[in-house]
């Protein structure tokens, strides 16, 4: 029972309803909202008015209510998304449009955008693109791109009728089919699951970037601190204090024993009350610590006699190579040259959700509710850390507010099993905004030294890539992104003559993992821009150099490998030809008067192979019908906003033959669901998406032998029974006279791994089954004086293989981009810096040009259908498009990204000097 004798009662009315609470003069509105009105639909990303998540409305006009004490909310009328979609017209129409539009992703910022745009539409009724956008600019999204949010709140405000249904099947632009909750605020994210009350976590973290330390006395600690349960620490983990991803790289302890090796480190855990889980316990918490000397970058601990792990001889985690031919001799022989060092930074995931998570045991099992992208790999690690086996542990995903590969990680998890063993308790933790930052993996930062050469008339004639990728303190994905990097350097282009390495390199710093692209986006910036400095020497045209030199079908990768059908990177360059020649003419034009600002356009284009690097890469799914007729599809592929439940659903039910809207889904859990393997590579649509393919064509199959009908017959499910309408017959299978096995009277299990081959020494082999394939045309202006970039239009194609969505597509590119964009022109983690989201800038609203999508459809030999994945490639043209924008613009060359004012400046000085 709480005593706290702080607390005051406050009055008001929660979505037309009167509440009456208690409140101290700290509490923050979203606080008393979530935990004591039940409100769970208020989201809380950052508790500093940065994110506008926890947007709510207080007499009609949009308050970050993190901002907000509660008592100011006393006498007032509160509104929330779950009441502003259910009562009134204005927000059921937000909502149906948000849907409609694909506007929700993962969701998690939709609540402060449709609260933000219904204050907005109670007060101008028309309002125009510009006045949207500055209405909705303190809500941040990272996973749509804001442009079909602008699209959704502008048809609200015309009265547009509802996009028409145009399909329910392949290639139909189908709405999301979990999509209604993310609208209406019933979304359930890591931290919506615990009932208030729940003993919460605090985790005792590193302030120092390399240090030793001693914990002291932790009984009488808790004595001190009434409403304190459990301190733990490592000596409380009873199994592996280890996790990781890869095999022979599993070196991150959940607690340090005895020395941090990055600021954020965890090196203990208090577990108790909210009242007892404070600042003040964390300042008196019984530790000693001794600074040690850090090895913050690359270069010093290269050079250093100190091994960070002592198994890894030169501070080196791992190295990546791919060779092909004499890339030495010819670059020799080359008519022209060009070389240059790239520098890219640490880049934060800043989803918005952060990371959180509710344990409880259940028999002599743990079971845990929380936001990942990998439930399988979570459930396996949490047993090794118990010491337990995997039978004995549950995963439930709740819904991910965005993920971007660093969920791909355990954070909470262990943490969670750990408190829930100890206490015997349900637990619960939710991470600060800072912590997140501090402790979860980021984008690697990479030194890359890149030599190409060409021919006089423009042929492509040898590569040479040397790069140093920062992981951090422990491994996490780092080998994963050695190992792809050298892979993909080449970029889609025909080299006969090729090196490439990448070094994994441990330091100080934060843990470097997965982030969409796996260090693809890094080595394009250095190949991508280095390609416009040939073209120039040769005097070609950019995009046309780059159509000259693209691979084609039958054309061999630098791995050695060939495909027949699906290499789509030249029709993807051909089709912005259009808008290339004319970003180049109005440049022209803006250019030819005077004044600061300079235009400028950069085109650029990326490949990626879809699925792990030639190891096995299986999904399964399970699908059946029930006694009453309806058709089931389990499928463990974790949905983190990019629309894997509806895609997977759509290739299933195209292969099964029914109507995708008839399927009911039941999402991962590692209890009830198969191995959908992990939401990462692009490879969902691809190889979960062809399990489901398998799975539909076998429950099909089974249902057609049991009344020995033609293949081609139609399907009809429901009201206990299956019609099978054929051409020359008609059947009815009568369920309930049917054995039911786990309750399916048919049922399909299928699994998919995708045929690749191993890498050989020299990195040949055939890594990926299939490449998606990507180019973009960025157009910029430049304010020569302020160094300020401005993306005013962009244009991307997209080769698909097949476009299963349309819809989903549209958003996955704009989402995609906007995330280049924000790496290409401001976003740089800095350890101890930048630690919230007003320190961390990503892009907000107003800063997302139009977007063009050009869908190409060059079907892959082993897609679905032809799919290809597509979450990754959609980012890595992006930011050397842009900063060949910039080159165009101004003659500047960036070579350290972002290419903030201040650099962009510093290489406008450069260029003019030299």
């Amino acid at each position: 029972m709480d005593k706290r004798s702080d607390l005051a009662s406050i009055s008001f009315t929660l979505n037309r309803r009167d509440v009456t609470t208690n409140a101290a003069p700290a509490d923050r509105l979203s606080s008393v909202l979530r935990e004591q009105t039940g409100a769970r639909d208020v989201k809380v990303g950052c508790d500093a008015g940065d994110c506008g998540a926890c947007t709510v409305l207080i007499d009609g006009e949009a308050f970050c209510s993190c901002l907000v004490p509660a008592f100011r909310a006393n006498g007032r009328h509160v509104e929330t998304v779950a009441g502003l979609t259910s009562t009134d017209p204005l927000g059921q129409r937000l909502a149906a449009a948000f849907h409609d539009h694909g506007a929700a992703q993962c969701g998690i910022c939709i609540p402060g955008m449709i609260l933000s745009a219904a204050a907005l539409l109670r007060a101008n009724g028309a309002p125009t693109e510009a006045q949207i956008a500055d209405a909705l600019g303190g809500v941040l999204c990272r996973c749509t791109g804001y442009r079909k949010i602008i699209e959704a709140v502008s048809a609200t405000a015309t009265g547009a009728a509802p996009r028409p249904d145009t399909g329910i099947g392949i290639g139909a632009p189908v709405r999301r089919l979990d999509g209604l909750p993310k609208v209406t605020g019933a979304e359930t994210f890591g931290d919506d699951v615990a009932k208030p009350g729940t003993l919460g976590i605090r985790v005792i973290r590193s302030p120092h970037p390399h240090a030793a330390f001693e914990i002291g006395d932790t009984q009488s600690f808790i004595a001190r601190h009434p409403g304190l349960k459990a301190v733990l620490t490592a000596s409380d983990v009873p199994g592996q204090n280890a996790f990781g991803v890869i095999p022979g790289f599993i070196d991150q302890p959940v607690f340090a024993p005895g020395v941090a090796r990055f600021t954020g480190e965890a090196v203990a855990a208090l577990v108790g009350r909210h009242e007892a889980l404070t600042d003040a316990a964390v300042e008196d918490f019984p530790i000693t610590w001794t600074p040690l000397d850090p090895l913050i970058d690359m270069d010093a601990s290269l050079d250093a006699r100190e091994l960070l792990h002592p198994d890894r001889p030169g501070n080196i985690m791992c190295t990546g190579f791919v060779a092909c031919g004499d890339a030495g001799a010819a670059l020799q022989d080359a008519d022209v040259v060009v070389e240059g060092r790239f520098d890219t930074a640490y880049v934060e995931h800043a989803y918005i959700e952060p990371e959180a998570g509710f344990a409880e045991p259940v028999g002599d099992r743990i079971e845990i509710h929380a936001c990942t992208q990998a439930p399988v790999m979570d459930r396996d690690t949490v047993a090794s850390v118990l010491g337990w086996p995997k039978e004995r542990v549950r995963i439930v995903p709740t819904a991910a507010g965005g993920g971007f590969g660093s969920k791909l990680d355990v954070s909470v998890q262990p943490l969670l099993a750990l408190a829930a063993l100890k206490t015997g308790q349900p637990v619960r933790i939710a991470y600060s905004r800072r912590e997140s930052m501090q402790s979860t993996t980021k984008r690697h930062p990479a030194t890359m030294n890149v030599r190409i050469g060409a021919t006089r008339d423009g042929k492509l004639q040898g590569m040479r890539f040397d790069s140093h990728f920062n992981t951090g303190a422990y491994s996490s994905w780092g080998p994963t992104v050695a190992t792809r990097v050298p892979v993909h350097a080449s970029g889609p282009y025909r080299f006969q003559d090729y090196r490439a390495e990448a070094v994994g390199v441990f330091t100080n710093g934060p843990v470097a993992g997965a982030f969409r692209g796996f260090g693809v986006p890094q080595a394009a910036i250095a190949q991508e821009c280095l390609f416009d400095e040939l073209a120039a020497k040769i005097g070609r045209d950019p995009l046309e150099f780059r159509i000259d030199n693209a691979l084609e079908n039958g054309v061999k990768t630098v791995c050695g490998q060939t495909f027949r059908q699906g290499v789509g990177i030249k029709p993807c360059l051909e089709a912005l030809r259009p808008a290339w020649q004319r970003a180049r003419r109005e440049a022209d034009r803006v250019n030819a008067e005077p004044g600061p600002i300079r235009r400028g356009a950069g085109v650029a284009a990326g490949w990626y192979g879809c699925g792990n690097t030639s190891i096995s890469n299986p999904s399964t799914i399970r699908a059946g019908v029930r006694p009453d007729g309806s058709v089931v599809l389990h499928q463990g592929a974790v949905d983190i906003g990019q629309g894997a439940n509806t895609v997977i659903a759509q290739i299933f039910a195209e292969a099964l033959g029914v109507p995708v809207d008839t399927i009911s889904l039941v999402g991962a859990d590692t209890d009830i669901t198969p191995d959908g393997g992990k939401t990462s590579a692009s490879r969902q649509t691809f190889v979960s998406g062809n399990a489901a393919r398998l799975t539909g064509q076998a429950l099909r199959r089974r249902i057609l032998e049991r009344v020995n009908a033609e293949e081609d017959a139609r399907l009809v499910f429901g009201e206990g029974q299956i019609t099978v309408e054929g051409a020359s017959s008609h059947h009815r299978i009568a369920l309930a006279a049917l054995p039911d096995t786990d309750g399916y009277v048919f049922e399909a299990v299928e699994t998919y791994d995708p045929p690749t081959r191993p890498l050989d020494a020299s990195g040949q082999g055939e890594p990926y089954a299939q490449y998606g394939y990507a180019a973009h045309v960025a157009e910029v202006e430049v304010d020569i004086t302020l160094g300020t970039v401005k993306v005013v239009g962009y244009t991307a194609a997209h080769d698909v293989g097949r476009a299963i969505n349309p819809l989903l597509i549209e958003g996955q590119v704009q989402g995609g981009i906007a995330q280049g964009l924000g790496m290409a022109l401001m976003e740089e983690y800095l350890p101890g810096r930048t630690e919230n989201l007003h320190d961390y800038l990503i892009p907000t609203i107003g800063d997302i040009p139009p977007i063009e999508t050009i869908i190409i459809e060059e079907p892959d030999e082993h897609g679905p259908y032809g799919a290809k994945g597509l979450g990754e490639h959609v980012l890595i043209p992006t930011t050397p498009a842009i900063l060949n924008a910039i080159r165009h613009a101004t003659g500047a060359r960036i070579t350290r990204t972002p290419a903030t004012p201040s650099r962009v400046l510093a290489a406008i000085r450069a260029s003019d000097n030299g």
